[in-house]
């Protein structure tokens, strides 16, 4: 008895000395600290070595999130497509979805506008149209309607022209559609290729606390606080556009539209809205995303849809905010009055043309198609690019935020919402290495609640 009592006792003990798991937001708040530090260390002391390991760093998991783009757009857009037919009213829902995205991008341009009217970005900087330079590429609504259809198959995922592949992918799903079960075995190879790429983007998602500090610390170390002051009415007012569009809209549409509480939103779509916010990356967020969506209580068919499409459409952020008070800053700085009739165009060109910013990091090019649309010198896109990556991080999560919100509100007025299961949903955590990947990524459940950070913002 005692030899079982001491077999049974070694047994526990391992388990009640075992290190308990660090919750991955708080992986990625501490990489945003160490990261400050040691940009803020780099930059005082002039430490080039340090600053250019940080650039290295950060660059490469951008790179590693970069590699699997091409392909996982592919696929899962392919995939996400036939998978409409296993849902009722699918055109409906479809439908619905791209209303809803229009909808909600035509209420994040008003309140970007707004936000630049009132505090006037552009005035007081310092800044003259010489400090503005032409960006390598611009983006034209000749070149978007144009460039939509590639000249090959190749060069769209060589080149990752994001948009491009969206239409390869969305041709072969409808064709797929079309041919019923003449197209399963295609679509058995497509769903295995899009479950390695997910397991694959897996290991690299779980890189992202690291990732964090290098791009974070290479962001201080080569810009500093200084560029930010420049920049204070600018960075400012990106920061609180997009709060009030992820924290006051999107409740707002919660509450009144699905009828349900947005705080287990926020504590399911949590884990997705802060690696955006580090990876500055809607495509590469979008595994976690489509899981946090179906956790809420999307049914997967629908999700598998809703989620991929609006990872490279649906941009809030990049895409509307962004766009409306850069257009303002920048008018301002060249001295050109802008009228009703301009505000018009910046608000069709951000409901209309949102696709150009394709998921991918940055939103340079619908920022090019903006200025080109009014006719703003395209030189002033060289004065934001600096400070460019400290505001893509707060665009690239309510972007992402609003990516898992419109297909609950979809789902809720189509009332195949599972009301229970989202209002059950809790934050989650990064699964570990042996867990197994399937078409919308493994997770452990974690029964955290949204972090304390989270609800202070």
């Amino acid at each position: 008895m005692s030899t079982s009592a001491e077999t049974s006792k070694s047994a526990q003990t391992p388990k009640s000395s075992r290190i308990p798991k660090v919750p991955f937001w708080a992986q990625i708040l501490a990489g945003l600290a160490l990261g400050v530090l040691l940009g803020g260390v780099a930059k005082s002391g002039d430490i080039g070595w340090l600053t250019s390991t940080l650039a290295h760093i950060g660059d490469l998991f951008v790179q590693l999130l970069k590699l699997a783009v091409a392909p996982l757009v592919f696929f899962a857009i392919l995939v996400s497509i036939t998978n409409l037919r296993q849902v009722n009213n699918a055109a409906r829902l479809a439908s619905r979805t791209l209303l809803w995205f229009m909808a909600t991008s035509l209420i994040a341009v008003a309140i970007g506008l707004a936000i630049g009217l009132l505090t006037n970005p552009g005035a007081g900087t310092g800044l003259t149209p010489k400090d503005g330079k032409l960006p390598e590429h611009a983006g034209s609504w000749i070149d978007f309607l144009t460039g939509i259809v590639p000249t090959d198959i190749i060069t769209p995922f060589t080149e990752l022209n994001v948009l491009q592949i969206v239409f390869m992918a969305a041709v072969a799903g409808i064709a797929a559609l079309q041919l019923g079960e003449k197209a399963e075995p295609v679509l058995k190879v497509s769903r295995s290729f899009l479950e390695l790429l997910q397991k694959a983007l897996w290991w690299v998602i779980r890189l992202a606390p690291i990732g964090t500090v290098g791009l974070i610390g290479n962001a201080i170390a080569t810009y500093g606080w200084n560029l930010i002051g420049k920049y204070a009415t600018f960075t400012v007012d990106i920061y609180v556009g997009c709060a009030l569009v992820l924290f006051g809209v999107y409740p707002l549409l919660l509450s009144t539209v699905a009828k349900v509480n947005p705080l287990q939103f926020f504590r399911g779509a949590w884990p997705a809205i802060q690696l955006a916010f580090v990876s500055r990356s809607s495509v590469g967020t979008m595994p976690v995303t489509q899981k946090v969506t179906e956790r809420l209580g999307v049914p997967r068919e629908y999700a598998s849809f809703a989620v991929p499409f609006g990872s490279t459409t649906k941009m809030d952020g990049c895409a509307s905010i962004y766009p409306a008070i850069a257009a303002i800053f920048i008018a301002q700085i060249f001295d050109i009055p802008l009228g009703i009739g301009d505000y018009l165009l910046i608000a069709f060109v951000s409901v209309i043309g949102s696709a150009a910013t394709a998921g991918l990091t940055g939103a340079t090019v619908m920022l090019t198609l903006t200025l080109s649309t009014l006719g703003l010198p395209l030189e002033g896109v060289g004065l934001l690019m600096a400070i460019d990556p400290i505001l893509d991080m707060m665009r690239t999560a309510t972007n992402v935020a609003g990516q898992a919100l419109i297909p609950i509100l979809v789902a809720a007025k189509e009332k195949i919402l599972d009301r229970e299961a989202y209002a059950a949903a809790t934050s989650i955590r990064i699964g570990d290495s042996g867990a197994t990947a399937t078409a919308t990524a493994t997770v452990e459940p974690e029964p955290a609640a949204v972090p304390a950070a989270a609800a202070a913002s």
